[in-house]
C-alpha cells in the first residue's frame, strides 16, 4: 500500500529553472565560459548545482578545486535567495498547498528529495508556508552524488522510517513526484514508483518515462494511484 510521497523540488513545487539558468550562466561568464540551453538541459535540468558545474567545467577542459567549487556553489545561493526576495510572489506552481493537505489528510508520509541546497529549500518553503508539510528534506548538499544516482530517495526511505515506528516503510510503499528524466531515473533506480508532471518536459515524455503523467498538480489522482498500489501488493 501507499505510505510516503517524495516530492522534488525544482520545477515541481517552484518554477525556478529560468532562475537557475541565468545564474550558472553568470557563473560561467564570470569563468570566460558559455552555457547553451541544450547544455543546461542535459547537464543541469534534475541535478545537484555541484554535479552541473563540475560536468561543466570538465567540459571545457577547466580544473577547479573542491573549495573553489563549494565557493561558487555558495555564491550562487546567496545570489538564488536574493533575487526571491526580491519578487512580489515566489513562482509556486498553483495546487501544491492543496495537494499536501489531501496527502497529510490520508495519513501519508511526506518527503523532499532535492538537488538544490538545503539552505535555498527551506528558505522557499519557510517563505510560503509549506515547511510543515514535510517530515524529511533531502538536499543536494547533504549527498555526494546527484540524480540519477538513487541516494537521495534511498535517504529519504531511511529517514521515514527512523520516524515511524509502527509501520516500516520501504520503496515499493512510496510514490515519487518529478519532472526530469534525471529525477524519475532516480525515483525508478531506488524501486519507486513515479508521477512525470510536465512542468519542464512535455507531456508526452513524462508518459514514455514515468508511470503516471499529469499537466498540473491538481490532476493528481489520490484515490486511483492509491488503488493501483494495493493492487499491485
Amino acid at each position: 500500500m501507499l505510505k510516503a510521497v517524495l516530492f522534488d523540488f525544482n520545477g515541481v513545487i517552484i518554477n525556478d529553472e529560468p532562475i537557475h539558468k541565468a545564474l550558472i550562466t553568470e557563473i560561467l561568464v564570470e569563468e570566460n565560459l558559455c552555457l547553451s540551453d541544450a547544455e543546461f538541459s542535459e547537464v543541469c535540468l534534475g541535478k545537484s548545482d555541484k554535479i552541473c558545474l563540475d560536468a561543466l567545467f570538465s567540459r571545457y577542459g577547466k580544473v577547479v578545486s573542491e573549495s573553489y567549487l563549494n565557493n561558487l556553489i555558495t555564491k550562487k545561493a546567496q545570489k538564488y535567495r536574493e533575487q526571491l526576495e526580491n519578487l512580489e510572489t515566489l513562482p509556486i506552481y498553483p495546487g501544491i498547498q492543496d495537494l499536501l493537505i489531501n496527502i497529510k489528510g490520508r495519513g501519508l508520509h511526506l518527503g523532499l528529495v532535492t538537488g538544490s541546497v538545503r539552505s535555498e529549500t527551506e528558505f522557499v518553503l519557510r517563505n510560503v508556508g509549506l515547511a510543515d508539510y514535510f517530515e524529511v528534506l533531502v538536499a543536494g548538499d547533504d549527498l555526494g552524488v546527484s540524480k540519477p544516482n538513487p541516494e537521495g530517495y534511498l535517504r529519504a526511505i531511511e529517514q521515514l522510517n527512523d520516524l515511524e515506528k509502527f509501520s516500516k516503510i520501504s520503496a515499493v510503499n512510496c510514490l515519487a513526484i518529478e519532472d526530469t528524466p534525471a529525477g524519475i531515473k532516480a525515483a525508478k533506480a531506488a524501486g519507486i514508483q513515479v508521477v512525470g508532471i510536465a512542468n519542464t518536459y512535455p507531456f508526452h515524455f513524462m508518459q514514455r518515462l514515468a508511470n503516471w503523467a499529469i499537466d498540473y498538480l491538481s490532476e493528481l489522482e489520490l484515490d486511483r494511484i492509491e488503488r493501483a498500489f494495493v493492487g499491485s501488493a
